[in-house]
């Protein structure tokens, strides 16, 4: 194996899988190391949703709604099997003195609809919710609603399919392996990687890129042996899991007394997704759960909105996440910067030395857009050194995400179908469902549509070779085999909880022998 590469890209979240898949895309030699799994922490606790973030406006962000706008768009056409466009609806009673001024969300709206181009989602509109399906389960107050359009993720499975890409255009991508010391030379870094099992190898690069999100200023002096200078505010979000409590597909954005927001989502077919609360996070950073105090919250404020009210009994599932934020001194981690930093040090006092790029900040929203930039600024350096001892330099492309279909994102390519642009994203993902079951009728129904959801025209690379045995309820080896052997899922938590969320749908038992399974399977 060649342990010399143009860049090591330390962190398996969303921003270091999309810097790995940019820089490979166009010719770079990269090594992608995560310490644990891929989106094993804040990249999997997302609310899971593409949006510009109306919320940010009334902080006047109109640079980062900007980009986010026109970054939905992108991402929806890149992965229509694991992105969706999604209608929501904000309630609104005039008598509520902690709502926002009908004028205000006007105009926040006529905003939302006309700073970014759009082609896949439909414009903001206002509903008699007393007539519109979305009124439904709400409390008989709430008469008026304002409906707009933004998008929902699988947001560890987005981890995953861009790791993915990155791989199969070249890239190393080294899963449960920490990067425990990174030293710094003239030309290259020379980096010591070591396994869960305690194996170690060395490694050499060009540039080294710090993506590890809450971690990036403890990596930063711990391992590469350099003082950050951006400080980050680590706030974390915490969302609760209820059975479902509205049969339509709208979300619910709700404001709060507090004049935070939550929103409520449709979730996995039987789930409702609420969430988030934005608090300060004091302990270890890979120590976040759902406290009892904030699931009391968010139940307290979505019941204020829904006609039957919610309990923390009902909940079935809780997750959260630290998110590392721009600290732009905001005394509300609500109102903290989403916006992204990049800092790209090639050394100071007329020494170059190897490129050290550090990630701060940023939103699943706007990763391809971040992680475009951050190779951009690789680019110009890596060509300008000599990549070994002969002297050859490298020669790599430009920019080519925005374009691209992430791994089963080609559905439409698949189908030869010309839709619609503003139906093209759903139209695509249900034509690929009938003709994936016309190739496999004996499969039922729901398999096939869970399967297209997950995997998108590589589904049937899943179903190469047979199903083999049902490890669970319409869970067969082959699914389980394709998701260790190309996704780098090594435990029943990997597959649970983050290449899919049959978690929630599973009995105890079953998720048992899924975790038996693959466990088995590492040991073989």
């Amino acid at each position: 194996m060649n342990d010399d590469y143009d860049a090591i890209v330390v962190g398996g979240g969303v921003n270091g899988a999309g810097i790995a898949r940019d820089l490979a895309g166009r010719g770079a030699h990269v090594l992608l190391c995560e310490k644990d799994d891929l989106a094993a922490h804040t990249s999997s606790s997302s609310t899971k949703l593409i949006h510009g973030g109306l919320r940010y406006l009334e902080y006047r962000e109109f640079s980062l709604v900007r980009k986010a706008l026109a970054e939905r768009e992108v991402l929806l056409k890149s992965a229509p099997h694991i992105m969706w466009p999604l209608r929501f609806v904000m309630p609104h009673d005039p008598r509520s003195h902690s709502m926002r001024p009908v004028w205000m969300i006007r105009l926040g709206l006529f905003l939302y609809d006309h700073l970014a181009h759009r082609e896949v989602l439909p414009p903001s509109r206002t509903v008699d919710l007393r007539k519109h399906v979305s009124g439904t389960p709400l409390a008989p107050r709430f008469t008026k609603g304002f409906v707009y359009s933004d998008g929902w993720v699988d947001d560890a499975r987005l981890v995953a399919l861009c790791a993915l890409d990155a791989a199969e255009r070249g890239a190393t991508v080294l899963t449960r392996t920490a990067c425990v010391d990174a030293e710094r030379g003239a030309g290259r870094w020379r980096v010591t990687l070591r396994t869960a099992n305690g194996t170690t190898r060395q490694a050499t690069s060009r540039a080294l890129v710090n993506a590890a999100g809450p971690w990036a200023a403890q990596f930063l002096m711990e391992h590469a042996h350099s003082a950050d200078r951006v400080h980050l505010r680590l706030v974390k979000g915490s969302h609760i899991v209820v059975p479902k409590l509205f049969d339509h597909g709208h979300a619910y954005i709700f404001q709060n007394a507090d004049q935070r927001i939550i929103f409520a989502i449709p979730y996995e077919g039987d789930f409702t997704l609420i969430g988030t609360t934005d608090i300060e996070h004091r302990g270890a950073i890979g120590d976040a759960s759902a406290s009892a105090e904030e699931i009391i919250y968010l139940c307290e404020q979505a019941s204020r909105y829904f006609a039957k009210p919610i309990r923390p009994e009902q909940v079935v599932w809780t997750y959260s996440g630290v998110r590392p934020l721009l600290d732009d001194e905001s005394g509300n981690p609500a109102a903290v910067t989403r916006d992204y930093r990049l800092e790209f040090d090639i050394g100071r006092g007329g020494t170059l030395k190897a490129p050290l790029l550090s990630v701060w900040g940023g939103k699943i929203t706007t990763f391809r857009r971040l992680a475009e930039e951050a190779v951009d600024l690789l680019v110009p350096v890596l060509e300008a050194s000599p990549r070994d001892d002969t002297g050859s330099r490298t020669r790599l492309s430009g920019p080519w995400t925005a374009d691209a279909s992430l791994p089963g994102g080609d559905l439409r390519a698949s189908l030869g179908a010309d839709a619609p642009c503003e139906y093209e994203v759903e139209a695509s993902f249900e034509r690929f469902v009938v003709a994936l079951a016309s190739r496999h009728p004996a499969l039922p129904a729901k398999l096939v549509r869970r399967l297209v959801r997950a995997y998108g025209t590589r589904a049937d690379k899943v179903l190469e070779g047979g199903l083999g045995a049902e490890v669970a309820p319409l869970v067969f080896e082959a699914e389980l085999r394709y998701l260790r052997n190309v996704e780098w899922a090594r435990t029943g938590e990997d597959v649970l909880w983050r290449r899919s969320k049959l978690g929630l749908h599973l009995s105890a038992a079953e998720r048992g022998a899924i975790t038996a399974w693959m466990a088995a399977a590492d040991r073989a």
